[in-house]
């Protein structure tokens, strides 16, 4: 049970969580820049004009990431990251998303960013599109229900692809792409959003089968601009290799009741293998047309779509795991939000600050299962615990809960690789603190590092260590040994 002598361990974020300057140097704003902040009892809501320049828009300063890049790859090196995943905002190359002509000081932006991970030996593991759709292709086009998108992302892969194909190896196209599956995903994942006004951005309300509709139409279309990225990426430097990343959600019954396990068993499938499939095997899976006509889903799939589909399948799958849930067929029984879905309780389990039910033996079922499916390397891309942390009266942060749950975890994925899982890579989310994506929160903290910053922006932004930074440094010097 060891870790292979190349295993990337590493850290993740995403560039509107992180970076901040979303209005400099020609950047012009994205959909997450008009997502306001909020918390476990007030949703996070998306504003159709924005005319403030404040922490109501987290995204919009961040944690400084853009001006501070260098500071925080330094601690990433310190200690001893093989690979660090962020994402590119597509803003900051084409700012309204059609231009023919690329932002140079994006370009210039990124460049530096992977330059300075190179100088410490770092790989760049790099997002085309993590939740950063131009608010220009958003209200102009309809987002990616609009299959002109494609033609526009593919001008914006092949230009970062020209533009880093000596700097970045590694690229996932979309994150958590399954998340359009999801009614949650339609304004985040997809682009698609409200004519005006405010809206929330996890919506559990019924949902009309004309929006369902717009949301897998406009999953097909990232589909194929995905695979037209793998294939043009094959074609600018053959060393480059595109994965897909998916929301991993490991789902188990409730009870032993037939019911329950083909509840479960179907939400699996529904939730994990749609778009891995797709991704992965080049083709809808059998269970698709089932799942379609039960929600009066009409797709428009153009000539050759199909076979693009066959064409452009990634080389590796990558994931996020953060917890796990319960399905059943009691209508008496009700669901809690976790990442990006929602789930029955598990009784055996403990829960974060947040709700969300921590599973480490769920990470290694969920990477068997995927696996012996699939049967190309695997990469955890984001695992974490959010919580809330204090300074102790030493003035430092002492966040043994943290490392209790990343230890369990990297424990299992031992165990998966004693199972045969050929898993190459593992990095944790929020490796610094960072806004977060459900609750648009900054005291929900997932990283090593420290940012003074609160929940109301308020802060120095200043850096400092956790006990979880000496930790995770001693684990990738030991390549996973000492925990």
């Amino acid at each position: 049970m060891k870790f292979p002598e190349n295993f990337l361990w590493g850290g993740a974020t995403a560039a509107n969580q992180c970076e901040g300057g979303y209005n400099l140097d020609g950047k012009l704003p994205s959909v997450a820049d008009h997502i306001s902040k909020g918390d476990v009892n007030t949703p996070r809501t998306f504003t159709y004009d924005i005319d403030t320049d404040n922490f109501e828009y987290p995204s919009h300063e961040a944690i400084d990431f853009y001006h501070r890049y260098k500071e925080d790859i330094k601690l990433f090196a310190e200690m001893g990251f093989k690979v660090f995943r962020l994402s590119i905002n597509w803003t900051r190359i084409f700012p309204k998303g059609d231009e023919s002509e690329p932002n140079q000081a994006g370009l210039d932006f990124y460049r530096s960013v992977f330059e300075e991970c190179k100088k410490y030996g770092i790989e760049p593991l790099v997002t085309l599109s993590h939740y950063e759709t131009p608010i220009h292709l958003a209200k102009t086009y309809g987002g990616w229900t609009n299959r002109q998108v494609i033609d526009f992302f593919g001008h914006y892969a092949r230009t970062v692809f020209n533009e880093y194909k000596d700097l970045v190896k590694y690229w996932l196209t979309f994150n958590e792409i399954n998340i359009l599956a999801s009614q949650f995903g339609a304004i985040m994942g997809g682009g698609i959003i409200p004519e005006a006004g405010n809206s929330p951005i996890f919506n559990s309300d019924e949902e009309s089968v004309a929006s369902k509709n717009q949301r897998f139409q406009a999953l097909h279309h990232q589909f194929l601009a995905s695979a037209n990225a793998v294939l043009d990426a094959k074609k600018i430097n053959p060393e480059m290799q595109v994965g897909c990343m998916i929301a991993g959600n490991e789902t188990y019954p409730l009870t032993c009741h037939p019911n329950d396990v083909l509840k479960a068993q179907q939400s699996i499938y529904e939730a994990n293998f749609y778009c891995g499939d797709v991704q992965v095997r080049g083709e809808y899976p059998p269970f698709a047309k089932r799942m379609w006509q039960e929600n009066d889903i009409e797709l428009d799939i153009h000539a050759g779509d199909l076979e693009l589909l066959k064409a452009g399948t990634v080389s590796f799958y990558t994931f996020s795991y953060y917890m796990s849930s319960t399905a059943s067929t009691d209508p008496s029984q009700s669901a809690s939000a976790g990442n990006m879905m929602f789930g029955i309780k598990n009784p055996y389990l403990e829960s974060s600050d947040w709700g969300w039910q921590i599973d480490p033996v769920g990470l290694r079922v969920y990477l068997n299962e995927v696996y012996n499916r699939y049967r190309v390397p695997l990469m955890i891309v984001e695992n974490g615990l959010g919580a809330h942390d204090e300074f102790a009266e030493d003035g430092k942060i002492h966040d043994s809960y943290r490392i209790d749950y990343m230890k369990q975890h990297i424990e299992q994925m031992k165990l998966a690789i004693a199972d045969g899982v050929d898993l190459i890579g593992y990095t944790s989310w929020g490796c610094i603190d960072l806004v977060s994506a459900s609750t648009g929160e900054m005291k929900k903290r997932y990283g090593f590092i420290y940012v003074d910053k609160d929940n109301e922006g308020y802060g120095t932004l200043d850096r400092s260590k956790k006990d979880s930074f000496d930790w995770y440094k001693e684990v990738i010097a030991s390549n996973g040994e000492k925990l």
